[in-house]
């Protein structure tokens, strides 16, 4: 096969066994890869508990990763989520994905449970099974120190053996597979770490052919203000949106009752990149190179991450927002849910945090101790414990990222009908609504988002299932990744082909979400965007939303997805995307 490697590794770690599986082409072709060919493995186990031991890990790559394509080092990890109960899963960078491909697999399907906390090691063809009691509460930066030469190494940080529900997976010490709490499924199986060490290569149908796609892709990347403009992503890492949400007065700030942070411009992307003279990182096979280290060698903040342990916490500090961070690789935390947590906490608490409680309280949640202990529950089931569930800006109990929902209407809609819960990466309006590309459209109204957001979560879906990087497509389309996957498999893929198997993605996590019990009454925002305005500036005012207009576009949301009034799935839209469900 070209692209794809053809076989998939099977793991049991109860019976400490593995064997190669080799998957219907038409399987391949249809869900592509990454997050597609994941949906497709967990669907007969989506009706299990996330900790039922025969609820399996998936580790997907796609066709394109360890080739030449832009972007290509991506894969995703899907489980069922121990945070929100939906379908869990997270897109993730570094090298572990061209590894798993190296050692000749598609994808890895882990399930079981070991006796003992473990370790696997995969060399190509080989599965080592390692006692790894000795790694035990072991931070992400030592547990890589001590397995030098190794290949790829993915680890979980104290945070999931503490059993935090919003626990992450780390690769190769920088890299987060951060939402839904997949570390702590990983962890349920006494799962420590996997290495992966490959010495293959995956094959290209057209070589030609690529390189003139692969030019296309960069000539549009380098034609991209956004990616790599002057003040783009590629130079200051996705804290360039930092500066962008601050002044569209939408940028989350304590706990989400104001939307306008004053001390900012203090704290951006610029003042991090003179502090702390900032070195580029990247994933495998991207050149956009958005990863940021310190010279120091030190993993620097997100977007999400430097806006929520700032504004969010109304935290002036800086310096303490770069500890937090480190702190959340280290213990290996999401630092959208541990901040947003904390900034719950500090809501029923009725007072602001000191930065040094700030980072008290990320050690007690990652170690498992006080107060850390409740909060590791995350905020929804937190703020029900203290009696204010009001105070939890969450969606299907998963924390809301930096961007307020009042500045832009679509992204609302998108926080509430994401079927991982609160996620601004399943449809990624802000394209549209903010950068405004590849077309503005107005922020503030729900007039024409429904669509908008059905048409952006089914082109992400194929994204994640190419396993290729959002950011490129605030310059680059599916026609022109359309000519990449032609090139690489030396299949006729379309552009509208690749669409709809973007939408076969979502349609079966919304089958998958409805089995568990979920209906459209879970596609909703906390009532406070509803009740209360954002910080108004001059000429910029940020009302609070419209209930009975975001109903409306919910309602048309629904239509436009194959829904019926109640957000089921219904058998004729199953049927028409050839997938099997009875309501």
């Amino acid at each position: 096969m070209h692209g794809w490697r053809g076989a998939i590794l099977k793991i049991d770690l109860s019976s400490k066994t593995f064997h190669r599986e080799n998957p219907n082409p038409l399987i391949l072709r249809e869900c592509i890869g990454g997050r597609g060919l994941a949906g497709f493995y967990l669907m007969e186990h989506c009706t299990r508990s996330w900790d039922d031991p025969l609820t399996p890990l998936l580790f997907f790559t796609g066709p394109l990763v360890d080739t030449p394509s832009p972007t290509s080092g991506r894969m995703t990890i899907m489980s069922l989520s121990p945070l929100t109960g939906t379908v869990g899963d997270s897109s993730v960078g570094g090298g572990l994905g061209t590894m798993i491909k190296r050692a000749g697999w598609d994808g890895i399907v882990i399930s079981g449970r070991s006796e003992s906390l473990s370790g696997i090691e995969i060399i190509d063809d080989q599965v080592l099974f390692k006692d790894a009691r000795y790694l035990a509460d072991m931070r992400v930066g030592d547990v890589n120190s001590s397995l030098p030469g190794k290949g790829s190494i993915l680890a979980v940080g104290p945070a999931a053996e503490h059993g935090v529900l919003f626990s992450s997976l780390v690769v190769d010490g920088h890299y987060g597979a951060a939402r839904n709490g997949i570390g702590l499924a990983f962890a349920s199986k006494n799962l420590k770490y996997i290495t992966v060490l490959g010495s293959g290569r995956a094959s290209v149908s057209d070589e030609e052919g690529l390189k003139r796609a692969t030019d296309k892709i960069q000539r549009l990347i380098a034609d991209s203000p956004v990616l790599l403009g002057e003040f783009g992503i590629a130079h200051f890492g996705t804290p360039a949106l930092y500066d962008l949400t601050h002044s569209r007065r939408m940028m989350p700030t304590n706990n989400f009752r104001k939307t306008s942070f004053p001390p900012a411009p203090s704290m951006n992307a610029f003042n991090i990149k003179k502090t702390y003279k900032t070195i580029n990182r990247g994933c495998n096979g991207c050149h956009i190179q958005c990863k940021k280290m310190s010279n120091l060698g030190e993993a620097l903040p997100e977007f999400n991450t430097l806006s929520h342990f700032s504004a969010l916490l109304e935290n002036e500090d800086l310096s303490s927002v770069i500890e937090a961070n480190r702190l959340c690789n280290e213990l290996g935390m999401d630092t959208i849910s541990t901040a947003s947590t904390i900034a719950c906490h500090a809501e029923i608490e009725g007072r602001r945090l000191s930065p040094r409680e700030i980072k008290d309280l990320v050690l007690d949640i990652g170690e498992g101790r006080g107060i850390g202990i409740d909060l590791g529950r995350g905020s929804y089931k937190y703020a029900l414990e203290r009696g204010r569930p009001e105070s939890s800006m969450s969606v299907k109990g998963q924390e809301l990222p930096a961007f307020d929902p009042r500045g832009a209407c679509g992204m609302a809609l998108s926080y509430a009908v994401s079927t991982r819960g609160g996620c601004h990466l399943r449809a990624y309006p802000i394209a549209q609504e903010i950068v405004r590309r590849p077309v503005a459209t107005d922020r503030f109204t729900f007039s024409g988002k429904a669509r908008i957001i059905k048409i952006a979560e089914d082109q992400n879906a194929a994204v994640d299932s190419l396993t290729a990087c959002r950011l490129v497509f605030f310059a680059a389309t599916l026609e022109e990744y359309a000519k990449t996957l032609r090139a690489v498999t030396g299949i006729d893929y379309t552009e509208r082909e690749i669409q709809q198997a973007g939408e076969r993605t979502c349609f079966r996590e919304r089958i998958m979400n409805a089995l568990r019990g979920f209906t459209g009454d879970d596609d909703d925002l906390p009532r406070r965007f509803f009740l209360e305005e954002g910080s108004s500036g001059i000429n910029m005012p940020v009302p609070p939303l419209d209930r009975k207009t975001f109903l409306r576009a919910r309602s048309n949301y629904f239509i436009a997805r194959g829904l019926d009034e109640r957000g089921i799935p219904t058998i004729k839209k199953a049927d028409e995307l050839g997938l099997t469900w009875k309501t």
